[in-house]
């Protein structure tokens, strides 16, 4: 095959693939004319067709209409509209991928479809306010901790906080943490890391983007993840990953308008009991944290505690310290 016949058949099916669809087809006088605008090619209407046929028959999704006109167009796109814009609206909305990167991503994923689709869903890609990520080392934290969990390897990094003054500093007295990482977990827009810290002695989570830069891979083996871990019950037993590794079995008051939120934060098999035709009572297994008890407390008393006593104790001397902060609050604003 001489080079003008190959380079032929690539811009045809380069065009093809870049600028057409169902909805956008072109006909064969329209590509021969393509072809010798663009491309400086001259070809017959013959060859035009048959280099099309080849292209059909090797594969590549290059249909026609039959009619007084053939019209052509590529049907092998990897992701419909529909898809792509659910993928843009997740990277667009990620707290975790900063600006800058989700431009760069997103810039990307429209080169997987034509011009049209790639037209449409740029109109519809809109700015929303959210407080995203500063963190441009993401990927490669990710990437390091991915290889570490493959190879089971412990990583040490930094982990940073922030100030009053809105400025990030390094925690643990700015020494490194040491850890088996065991699993990435998605959670409330932002990803984790799930081990065993060395530091603590004890099963930890750290958020990704508050790692300073990309964890550096110990040749040290990871500590064997206990005896009947899995992360999917560490989701459903931590409030956005919050520390506090004292689970326990509590048990609620809920009102029947709460049920959908029970599902949702626990999924459809929540031990549950009707005990009236407008509340029902709950068993949860979750870590008694602050973030639980804001949750509670969210709901206004259609979530209430049963117990254990100790927990219920807690949930009040809570509601009590927020009373207090009201009162001196209250108390230097007249002052």
């Amino acid at each position: 095959m001489e080079k003008g016949t190959k380079l032929r058949i690539l811009y045809l099916y380069q065009h093809l693939v870049k600028h057409t669809d169902a909805e956008h087809t072109l006909s064969t006088a329209e590509l021969m004319r393509i072809l010798k605008e663009q491309y400086k090619l001259s070809v017959s209407r013959n060859t035009i067709s048959d280099d099309l046929i080849i292209l059909h028959d090797c594969g590549l999704h290059i249909e026609h209409y039959e009619s007084t006109q053939n019209k052509y167009y590529f049907d092998g796109q990897i992701y419909d509209l529909a898809e792509l814009k659910v993928l843009v609206d997740a990277i667009s909305s990620s707290k975790f991928i900063t600006q800058r990167k989700s431009e760069e991503l997103i810039a990307k994923l429209l080169t997987l479809t034509n011009d049209h689709h790639a037209a449409k869903l740029r109109r519809h890609i809109y700015a929303l306010d959210r407080v995203k990520s500063d963190n441009e080392n993401g990927y490669y934290i990710v990437d390091a901790l991915n290889e570490a969990i493959d190879k089971k390897r412990k990583v040490k990094f930094y982990y940073t906080d922030f100030d009053v003054n809105k400025k990030r500093y390094i925690t643990n007295e700015g020494n490194p943490y040491t850890l088996s990482p065991y699993a990435l977990i998605w959670d409330g827009d932002y990803y984790y890391v799930r081990g065993f810290c060395d530091d603590r002695n004890a099963l930890r989570t750290f958020r990704v983007d508050r790692i300073l830069r990309q964890p550096h891979i110990l040749e040290e083996v990871a500590v064997i993840a206990p005896d009947g871990y899995t992360p999917s019950q560490f989701n459903k037993s931590v409030f956005r990953m919050l520390e506090n590794e004292n689970a326990k079995e509590i048990r609620l008051r809920c009102h029947v308008s709460t049920m959908k939120y029970l599902i949702d934060k626990f999924g459809k098999d929540v031990k549950t009991i009707p005990t009236d035709e407008n509340t029902f009572e709950a068993t949860v297994f979750v870590s008694p944290s602050p973030t639980f008890y804001r949750w509670i407390f969210g709901f206004m008393g259609k979530i209430q505690l049963l117990g254990p006593a100790e927990i219920v104790d807690q949930y009040r001397e809570m509601a009590q310290c927020a009373i207090s902060s009201c009162n001196v609050e209250k108390w230097a604003f007249d002052t």
